[in-house]
């Protein structure tokens, strides 16, 4: 499933992006539905995509994300997931505390 749909959203996302930028979100879309188990179609996450409040590829990408996040439960950071990934300011994730 995961690559039908990651497929699916490439295809959709590289209509806004850049190819590059449309296949690396998509996978990653992909792999936060599969990881958290969520039952969400290609078609149901686009359609989020669109309702975002933004006009840029980046940000309506990771708002998406955000929201899904704020709506799985076991989800407390959805940075690995976004296309800012950790940015410079960010904690090292793989530094124990």
């Amino acid at each position: 499933m995961t690559d039908t749909l990651s497929e699916s959203l490439a295809e959709a996302f590289a209509e806004s992006t850049d190819e590059g930028t449309a296949t690396e979100a998509a996978e990653q879309l992909a792999a936060f539905v599969e990881d958290y188990e969520r039952d969400l179609t290609a078609e149901a996450l686009l359609e989020r995509f669109e309702d975002a409040p933004y006009d840029d590829f980046p940000h309506r990408y990771d708002w998406l994300v955000g929201e899904l996040a704020a709506e799985t439960e076991d989800c407390t950071d959805s940075r690995t997931y976004r296309l800012d990934g950790f940015g410079e300011l960010a904690a090292d994730p793989s530094q124990g505390a």
